[in-house]
């Protein structure tokens, strides 16, 4: 079971499962919604995605015709973003995972878009563009 919560506790969430895919993403704009140089995040199915407290504190801004982000209004915490085309799963911000197992990153995405003033010395793939497999 994987727990998380915004960083004012007003939006809290359960997962029933495990992460199996961690990515970093290098975009501009996961780059500008985190404040970051780069985003973290978990791919997971949304039928086993529950938030347990602050439903009505969540708001959504509608990131391209494709992709919305949903974040808590009281703090701004990022906690996932959702592409239109496929609603069954969501990219849980893993900054907000406060209890269970988070892996080490699988694979950098837009990395050829990422802050020059931040160095990476990991060993993960890193793709150019999204991954494509």
């Amino acid at each position: 079971m994987i727990k998380g919560h915004c960083l004012c506790g007003e939006v809290e969430y359960e997962y029933a499962g495990e992460i199996t895919e961690l990515v970093i993403c290098h975009c501009d704009q996961c780059k500008r919604a985190q404040g970051t140089p780069f985003a973290t995040n978990a791919p997971i199915r949304l039928e086993k995605f529950r938030l347990t407290k602050g439903q009505e504190q969540l708001k959504e801004h509608k990131a391209s015709a494709t992709k919305r982000r949903v974040f808590c209004s009281n703090c701004g915490s990022p906690i996932y973003s959702q592409r239109l085309a496929n609603p069954a799963v969501i990219r849980l911000r893993v900054g907000t995972i406060s209890e269970g197992v988070i892996p080490k990153p699988d694979y950098h995405i837009y990395y050829d878009a990422r802050s020059d003033w931040f160095e990476i010395n990991d060993s993960q793939e890193k793709y150019g563009s999204a991954k494509t497999s």
